[in-house]
């Protein structure tokens, strides 16, 4: 992995060392209106960034890249990821603290992460699971290209009920 600069944020490697800005990001509250919860601790995220950092799946099918998002005012606002399957295929996620929402930084880091995922993993095809009722992370995606999946794509990758699924062909 290396790190990929755009106009206004630098995707470093996410590493075990970002643990401790990460955890003041992630402890935002407005991020989990739809779903998960914060990290229990800066050490819990610690941890799991450690275990992170071999990038690859216990089997070494899956490729796992995490990418912390630093501002060019040196701060970290979020984090964009993928996991890279053997088909071609990568799913993606991302994260970025409420105070950056509206400005086109998640997108623009998405953007840059997709890229990357393209020319450097040969990913094909993108997808992206939602809770229906985010239309924030929705529009985001839509604004990047990405439509509802078929509904046998919904059942082959095990999406709830309450969850939508975008796909995006690379």
């Amino acid at each position: 992995m290396r790190t990929i600069a755009t106009a206004r944020v630098a995707l470093e490697p996410q590493v075990a060392a970002h643990a401790d800005e990460m955890f003041v990001v992630l402890a935002d509250p407005a991020i989990y209106e739809h779903e998960n919860e914060p990290p229990a601790s800066v050490e819990w995220l610690r941890e799991r960034y450690r275990r992170l950092e071999s990038r690859r799946s216990p089997d070494g099918r899956e490729w796992w890249l995490n990418w912390v998002l630093r501002l060019s005012s040196s701060q970290l606002a979020g984090y964009v990821q993928a996991t890279v399957y053997p088909d071609e295929r990568a799913a993606i996620a991302y994260e970025l603290a409420s105070r950056h929402w509206g400005q086109g930084l998640a997108q623009e880091a998405v953007r840059a992460m997709i890229a990357e995922l393209v020319a450097t993993y040969g990913v094909r095809r993108l997808t992206a699971v939602l809770k229906a009722t985010n239309r924030r992370s929705l529009r985001l995606l839509e604004r990047l290209g990405f439509a509802p999946g078929a509904p046998e794509l919904h059942a082959a990758l095990g999406v709830e009920p309450d969850e939508l699924l975008m796909v995006r062909e690379a």
